[in-house]
């Protein structure tokens, strides 16, 4: 169960510092195979630190809004369905973790120029090069990939609504983004309206847009009192309007829309014997939805048949932090503990018992976010405590005959490590104390994560299979 951000810091902007070595740049081979580092397993000497492989992303950037933020939510908007091209907008909607309550707030913003390039995944070689070069119709092989806008960097819009406590969770209505619900450490779950907000983000002017944001005070639709503060929130992706809270007294209270701005609150059944920690409404069913808690167990409710869940199954050995439904494979629930372990549940097994079709534990740390993919129905992305980001594909299995072909590619210049589980894609790093993740819905291949040190947006560039072809 570890989810406050350890020692809360605002955020300064500071200058990008030199990258370690000696300045010289050379497209040789190296003399010796480069080495896989491995987190948890390696260690660094003195003198040495890690450094970022740009090679490895279609698109990298970092930012903060000031103080950290614990949750946010990527905002759906009207930019376009599958967005393939650079550069990129994305909407957010974030809350603080401030050192006094009365600093936070919740933010409202936009990121645009996201900047990027497609990348090969098998890296060039000296005689690549060479071929390349005699070949005056491939003479301009990256040109053609290159953003226009790549030496800009990405422009912050902000806006701020004032909040009386930081916020343990946010999430934005999948058929009105402009609705948001979010979870205080004050005990109270609101519900909230920033159309205007949005509204003014899209139509205000990139240009000189990264100053001093603006500060709002406005109430909340609709506000409801728990008995403690909590974590678990969702709303339906089938009943617009539905929403669930759960919290850290054990309770689940379920929000039934009575109109456009006002909700009837109704408590079900007490089911867990602990903590609430994340809840997961089905992506099919609109009256059915998962709830884990630190008890260890995970439940499935059906609000046709009363107040109490229909089935409650042991999930993990410690803590239940975190759940995520497969909206393109609906019997497949992913689940993250905090020993570092996750399962994959394929719920048509229930009955018989044993529902677990996969189960990992590579991290060593608590598991703090867990997501499907929205555009690939194997893969998923996770991340833990022990500041990885993690993006998996359940549909690989050991290929020794095609992981000979890669290496007779790549010339034998990478090595990799041969413990690592098949499915792990790619690994993130760079990032101090990892909360949440999210993938865009409307870019497929980009990954947006939280930490204490701020935001990343990355688009990892061998996970491009999920890229919809150039005819598409």
């Amino acid at each position: 169960m570890t989810r406050s951000l350890k020692n809360p810091k605002k955020a300064k902007r500071k200058n990008k510092g030199s990258k370690k070595g000696d300045g010289s740049s050379s497209s040789s081979i190296p003399s010796a195979p480069t080495k896989v580092w491995q987190p948890g397993v390696d260690k660094l000497e003195e003198g040495e630190e890690l450094q970022c492989d740009p090679s490895a992303y279609n698109s990298l950037h970092g930012f903060h809004i000031g103080w950290p933020c614990l949750s946010f939510d990527i905002v759906r908007d009207t930019l376009g369905l599958v967005r393939t091209e650079f550069p990129h907008t994305v909407y957010f909607m974030a809350g603080t973790q401030a050192e006094k309550a009365s600093w936070n707030s919740i933010g409202i913003f936009k990121v645009s120029n996201i900047s990027g390039k497609r990348r090969e995944l098998v890296p060039k070689t000296a005689t690549d090069d060479a071929e390349m070069d005699s070949d005056n119709s491939d003479s301009e092989d990256d040109s053609d990939d290159e953003d226009p806008d790549s030496s800009r960097s990405p422009i912050l819009q902000l806006r701020k609504v004032s909040h009386e406590g930081c916020i343990n969770r946010i999430r934005s209505m999948t058929q009105n983004p402009h609705i948001c619900a979010a979870w205080a450490d004050t005990g109270y779950a609101q519900i909230w309206d920033f159309k205007s907000h949005l509204n003014a983000l899209a139509e205000s002017e990139t240009e000189g847009a990264q100053g001093a944001a603006s500060v709002f005070n406005q109430d909340p639709l609709a506000k409801f009192k728990h008995g403690d503060e909590g974590y678990a929130i969702d709303w339906s992706p089938v009943d617009p309007g539905m929403l669930a809270s759960g919290d850290c007294k054990n309770c689940i209270y379920l929000w039934k829309p009575t109109s456009a701005a006002t909700w009837n609150v109704d408590k079900m059944n007490i089911a867990h014997k602990a903590s609430v920690e994340d809840l997961q409404w089905s992506p099919t069913e609109p009256n059915v939805f998962a709830s884990c808690s630190v008890d260890g167990s995970i439940a499935i409710w059906d609000t046709r048949l009363g107040k109490s869940p229909v089935t409650s199954f042991k999930a993990h050995n410690a803590d239940v932090n975190v759940m995520s439904w497969n909206r393109l494979a609906s019997c497949m629930l992913a689940s993250g503990s905090d020993d570092g372990t996750f399962s994959i549940r394929d719920l048509r097994l229930l009955k018989d018992g044993d529902s677990v079709v996969a189960h990992f534990e590579y991290h060593k740390h608590p598991i703090t976010s867990i997501e499907w993919s929205p555009h690939e129905a194997s893969s998923l992305a996770v991340s833990s405590s022990d500041n990885q980001l993690t993006i998996w594909d359940l549909s690989l299995e050991k290929d020794e005959e095609e992981e000979a072909e890669f290496k007779a590619q790549t010339k034998e210049q990478v090595k990799a490590p041969e413990d690592l589980p098949p499915q792990l894609l790619f690994i993130h790093q760079g990032q101090k104390d990892l909360k949440e993740l999210h993938w865009h819905n409307q870019i497929p291949g980009m990954i947006v994560s939280t930490a204490a040190d701020g935001f990343n947006i990355l688009m990892p560039s061998n996970i491009q299979t999920t890229l919809p072809s150039e005819g598409a």
